[in-house]
């Protein structure tokens, strides 16, 4: 059974959910909370991310001045925000960036609601998964997704909620959900139509 931690314990001790994760190819990617001085690494993720794959993530623009933002204004309390970490070739590089929103916007609420779906704001979470282009179909997403959803778990949250939704176009990533045991639980427009998802834990 998984250790409980809480958000204060994140912030305290980032160790407590830092993890390696080993791919199909034996590569080794550190994931460890996101810290001030990562601005670099991030701000080459985000600029050197396909336009389709920053198509399939909204929670935020891509740059460096995101970046720096980001970095600077860092509240585990609200958003956690995990990086995936390789070092081949002798150099850091960012190839994962997974957020995890403790609580839930009332927009969203409301959305679920209109379901006939409650969430709660002291119980739920969002999640939202992004992998370099480099990376994706390789196994990285599914072991980061994973270690992701461990976190919460461990913070007591009851439900996780795709960020955002899923478009509904986007087969492959409504799978790539479905295969961990999210659900759709409604649809919405937003730039075209999309599925709310969600985990039970």
């Amino acid at each position: 059974m998984s250790t409980p931690v809480t958000v204060d314990d994140i912030i305290q001790t980032p160790s407590i959910i830092t993890s390696t994760v080993t791919t199909g190819a034996g590569e080794e990617v550190l994931f460890r909370p996101l810290a001030m001085d990562d601005t670099k690494l991030l701000g080459v993720y985000f600029i050197n991310l396909s336009a389709e794959t920053r198509d399939m993530f909204g929670p935020h623009p891509f740059d460096q001045k995101t970046a720096d933002r980001l970095c600077e204004e860092l509240d585990p309390r609200e958003t956690l925000r995990m990086i995936g970490i390789s070092e081949m070739e002798g150099r850091s590089r960012v190839v994962g960036y997974f957020l995890l929103r403790f609580g839930i916007p009332e927009g969203t609420i409301q959305r679920y609601r209109g379901f006939g779906f409650d969430l709660d704001d002291a119980q739920d979470c969002l999640i939202a998964p992004s992998v370099a282009d480099d990376y994706q179909d390789r196994g990285l997403g599914s072991l980061l997704f994973r270690e992701t959803i461990e976190i919460a778990r461990r913070e007591g949250r009851r439900h996780v909620v795709l960020m955002g939704g899923v478009r509904s176009v986007n087969e492959r990533g409504i799978y790539f959900y479905e295969k961990f045991g999210f659900v759709i639980a409604g649809e919405f427009e937003s730039r075209g139509n999309n599925f709310d998802m969600y985990l039970t834990l």
